[in-house]
C-alpha cells in the first residue's frame, strides 16, 4: 500500500518528487495481493480483492477515459480482443466493427489524453480503489450486462461490494417525491436494512435520498451508484449524504475521477442498479421516469420488478401504475420486497388478514343461527328455525349457546341480538 503523509496522501497523488516509474511501482505494490481483513474489501485481498494483471487493470482505467459507458462497440471489442488490444486499437485510430469515422476519431482523441497512474492516483487521494472484472471482490452478476458491462468499477468505501450485492435491492423513484413516497421509502429502507439487504439507490433527490438516509438511520448497508466520478458529489445538494455514504457504505461509479455527469449517463447508470440487485422497487415516477427505465432494465435481465402502488389521481405513481400493468409486482412493504427476492422458504413475509372478531370462532350451524336473526326487533324460535334452515330443537340449542356467549338476548320466549362492538352481526355491516 502506498505510503502517506499526515493527510493520508500517498505521495503518487501529491505531486511529488517522485518519477513516473516510481508512482506507477508504488500504485502497483498498492493493487498487489494481500490478506484481507475484517470481512471488508481490504485492496489486495486473496478473496475479495485484486486478480487482474497490472497491464489489463491500466487498460481498464485508460477506457473509462476513452469510451462512455455501456458503449456496446467497445464492449464487443473488449469480449473479443481483450483490453489490451481494445485500447491498441482505440489508441491507433483503427476502426472496431460497426465503429463510424466520428467514433473512432473520439476514441484516438480521448485515448491520446488519458493518463491512468494520474487517475488511479486520485482514486487513492479521494479513498477510492478500482475494480476490474476477474477481481476477487468483482460482481459477476454485472456480467450479465454482456457488451455492456461496466469496464471497471471506481469505488468508495470498505465493505465488500461482492458480498453486499449478493444480498441487495434496489429502490428508485421520483426526485420530487410526495411526502407519501418519502414515507414509503423510508419505511422500505428501515425495513429492509434491519432484514439484512443492502439497500442501492442513485443518491438523487427525492425518494433516492430518502431511502439512501434511512438505510444509513438503521444502520444498515447502503449503496450508491453514481453518474459522476465517485470523488464527484452530485447533485451538490446531496454533497454531505453522498460522503456518508462513502463512509458508511459504498459509493460507485464508472466514470473516472473528477467526471461530471449528463443526462445520458444518468440513463446509462441505471443498467448497473438494475444488474447489481435481485430486484428493483420503484416508488412513486411519472410516465417519462428514469427509474422505470431502471425496472425495464431489471425485468429483462430476470430480475424481479416490484411497484409501490400510489393514489390513482397522483401523476407521480402513474409510471407505477403502468409498470404493475405491464410486468411489474406488487408490493407494499419490506417484508413482501424480501419475500419476492429472497430465498424460496425463507424469507416469506407474515399472513396478512384482517382482525379475527368472536363471531369467526362460532361454528359454521351456530354461525347460520345467528345471522337468521333480524337486525331489529325480536323473532321467536320457530321463525328464527326456519330461517336457517334447521330444526326448532336444535336451534334452541344452540340459541342458548349463542346467549352464553353475549351475541343474543331472550325476553318472554323471544330472541333478539345484543347490540355490542363485539357483535358487528347486529349491525348487519358486512
Amino acid at each position: 500500500m502506498p505510503a502517506r503523509d499526515e493527510h493520508g496522501t500517498p505521495p503518487a497523488a501529491r505531486g511529488g518528487p517522485g518519477t513516473p516509474e516510481a508512482v506507477e511501482a508504488e500504485l502497483r505494490r498498492h493493487y498487489q495481493p494481500s490478506p484481507h481483513r475484517d470481512g471488508h474489501a481490504d485492496p489486495g485481498g486473496d478473496e475479495l480483492g485484486y486478480a487482474v494483471p497490472w497491464a489489463e487493470r491500466l487498460a481498464r482505467v485508460t477506457l473509462t477515459r476513452v469510451a462512455d459507458p455501456g458503449d456496446d462497440i467497445m464492449g464487443r471489442a473488449l469480449r473479443e480482443r481483450g483490453p489490451d488490444a481494445a485500447l491498441r486499437a482505440a489508441r491507433t485510430g483503427q476502426r472496431l466493427p460497426r465503429a463510424g469515422e466520428g467514433r473512432t476519431e473520439s476514441y484516438a482523441a480521448r485515448a491520446a489524453r488519458a493518463d491512468p497512474l494520474a487517475d488511479l492516483a486520485a482514486a487513492w487521494k479521494a479513498g477510492a480503489r478500482f475494480l476490474c472484472p476477474g477481481d476477487g471482490d468483482w460482481p459477476a452478476q454485472l456480467d450479465d450486462l454482456g457488451a455492456q458491462r461496466p469496464y471497471g468499477l471506481w469505488v468508495r468505501g470498505r465493505p465488500s461490494l461482492r458480498l453486499w450485492a449478493l444480498r441487495s435491492v434496489a429502490v428508485v423513484g421520483a426526485r420530487t417525491c410526495t411526502d407519501y413516497g418519502a414515507h414509503m421509502a423510508a419505511r422500505l429502507g428501515a425495513g429492509l436494512s434491519a432484514a439484512g439487504w443492502a439497500v442501492v439507490s442513485g443518491a438523487a433527490y427525492g425518494i433516492d435520498a430518502v431511502v439512501h438516509r434511512s438505510a444509513l438511520a438503521a444502520g444498515g448497508a447502503t449503496i450508491g451508484v453514481v453518474a459522476s466520478g465517485v470523488d464527484v458529489p452530485y447533485p451538490p445538494g446531496n454533497a454531505q449524504l453522498i460522503g456518508q455514504i462513502a463512509e458508511h457504505g459504498l459509493l460507485i461509479g464508472e466514470l473516472p475521477p473528477g467526471d461530471h455527469p449528463t443526462r445520458a449517463r444518468f440513463v446509462l447508470r441505471n443498467r448497473v442498479i438494475a444488474a447489481l440487485t435481485r430486484g428493483t422497487v420503484v416508488v412513486e415516477a411519472r410516465y417519462r421516469s428514469g427509474s422505470l427505465i431502471t425496472a425495464r432494465r431489471a425485468a429483462a435481465l430476470g430480475r424481479v420488478t416490484m411497484g409501490i402502488p400510489g393514489p390513482c389521481t397522483s401523476g407521480l405513481s402513474e409510471g407505477v401504475h403502468e409498470l404493475l400493468r405491464a410486468d411489474a409486482l406488487v408490493v407494499t412493504d419490506a417484508a413482501e420486497v424480501a419475500e419476492l427476492v429472497g430465498e424460496i422458504g425463507a424469507d416469506l413475509a407474515p399472513a396478512r388478514h384482517g382482525p379475527i372478531l368472536p363471531r369467526d370462532r362460532l361454528p359454521a350451524p351456530t354461525a347460520r343461527v345467528l345471522d337468521a336473526l333480524p337486525a331489529h326487533g325480536h323473532a321467536d324460535t320457530e321463525d328464527i328455525a326456519t330461517a336457517a334452515g334447521a330444526t326448532a330443537r336444535d336451534t334452541l340449542g344452540r340459541l342458548y349457546e349463542l346467549q352464553a356467549l353475549g351475541f343474543v338476548e331472550r325476553h318472554k320466549g323471544r330472541w333478539t341480538l345484543v347490540r355490542t362492538t363485539r357483535n358487528p352481526t347486529s349491525n348487519r355491516d358486512g
